[in-house]
């Protein structure tokens, strides 16, 4: 699992402002809910709950530090596709350092990540009952133990 379903901290933490255009278009289709979103300016929205403390934005769900998940991640502003977990690609990040550190979480360190690619890795690999093999399925079908 990516290090950030198990975090949430920068959605609790930051404001998360963007220009209003984004409410219309989004990366690949529609963008940002306007329903969640309320003005900060006379160009920029905010998501709703990050404008003032205590910071949750209202996209984000489960416990900050245990599950997470965005409601609207292939929706989500384009403030927050920029943001990158400390360490993902091998790129330090100080904004989500401190945002972890904001709700007692510890930094995110390389044994992290290796967990992570070692998860994605298990899920692609094919399974030792798949694997191809050279007998024929007739042959498996009637090999007995010894």
């Amino acid at each position: 699992m990516h290090p950030c379903m198990n975090c949430g901290a920068c959605c609790a933490t930051y404001r998360v402002a963007f220009h209003w255009i984004e409410t219309i278009h989004g990366p690949v289709g529609p963008g940002v809910p306007e329903t969640l979103t309320q003005p900060l300016d006379a160009h920029r929205l905010v998501m709703v709950g990050t404008k003032s403390s205590p910071v949750r934005c209202v996209a984000l769900t489960g416990h900050v530090g245990g599950c997470t998940t965005c409601r609207i991640y292939d929706r989500r502003p384009s403030v927050c596709r920029e943001v990158m977990a400390a360490g993902e690609n091998g790129v330090p990040s100080d904004q989500c350092d401190r945002a972890r550190a904001a709700h007692g979480l510890a930094p995110l360190t390389r044994a992290d990540w290796q967990a992570h690619e070692k998860a994605v890795i298990s899920r692609l690999a094919p399974s030792r009952r798949d694997a191809p093999t050279n007998e024929s399925p007739s042959r498996r079908r009637r090999a007995r133990p010894a």
